[in-house]
């Protein structure tokens, strides 16, 4: 495999961005063009950046075996939105940056090749693209996704939990705005709900000790109440790479 880090300047977010791609050596494409591979979007959490996934897990082998191009972008701590105080990056992920991967490799970004994955805040921006963009994905995964819920906010006490409910007001134009809005998960619970079929297949995964368990419990409830087909799985871990690892390469063996 050969691993690219290009930094590139993009006009929807204003600013040079890094962007990780993990694709095939030339060996592997004597028989088989880059434009026919998977792709997957793979979605780093709060406090990473786009090489996380190549530090922390064997996800350079897991593309190799599953033959699969990894796009690895980086957001920042922008929950995947188009900020309200800041800068658009949903926008960036579901435009500007397919159209950026086909006009520079050449990748045909048909749907029935696309796959979206993450931890954490890139769990719950796996689940936002493949929600509101389901025209572009064939699966998605949230591993540990950070599912935000109104329950969610109503209990920061602490001075800590304040400062970061001050940045989430920041990103999603203050919490009262939240609520049945586009960054709301039970807005796209509602909205997936009205054409189920339109929607990629959603696999989740979440440790027993994981401190987000409860929300991602929350999630999968609300959405087989909507009636959604989810493919839930908890087990032994926490919020850490072990468990993400170990379920990221669960999840591509049944999909890829």
């Amino acid at each position: 495999m050969a691993l690219f880090r290009i930094d590139h300047s993009s006009q929807t977010v204003g600013v040079n961005l890094p962007l990780n791609l993990i694709v095939p050596n030339p060996v592997a494409l004597q028989d088989k063009a880059l434009s026919s591979f998977n792709i997957l979007f793979l979605l780093h959490g709060l406090s990473d950046d786009a090489s996380a996934w190549q530090r922390y897990t064997n996800i350079e082998t897991l593309a190799r075996n599953q033959e699969l191009v990894v796009v690895m972008p980086t957001v920042g701590r922008s929950f995947y939105a188009d900020m309200d105080n800041g800068q658009a990056y949903f926008s960036y992920l579901s435009e500007e940056l397919p159209d950026y991967l086909r006009k520079v490799f050449r990748l045909e970004m048909n749907r029935e090749q696309m796959l979206v994955a993450g931890l954490s805040m890139g769990g719950y921006g796996a689940f936002k693209l493949a929600f509101l963009r389901p025209d572009m994905f064939r699966s998605a995964c949230s591993l540990s996704g950070a599912l935000l819920n109104t329950a969610f906010f109503s209990d920061f006490h602490s001075e800590e939990d304040k400062k970061w409910g001050h940045e989430m007001g920041l990103i999603f134009g203050g919490l009262d705005k939240f609520p049945g809005s586009i960054n709301d998960p039970a807005f796209w619970i509602r909205q997936g709900a009205e054409e189920p079929g339109r929607l990629p297949s959603l696999h989740m995964a979440c440790g027993l000790r994981d401190e987000l368990l409860q929300a991602n419990r929350w999630f999968y409830r609300e959405a087989r109440a909507a009636g959604l087909e989810v493919h839930y799985v908890e087990g032994e871990g926490a919020h850490d790479w072990m468990f993400w690892g170990e379920h990221i390469k669960r999840w591509l063996q049944v999909v890829v």
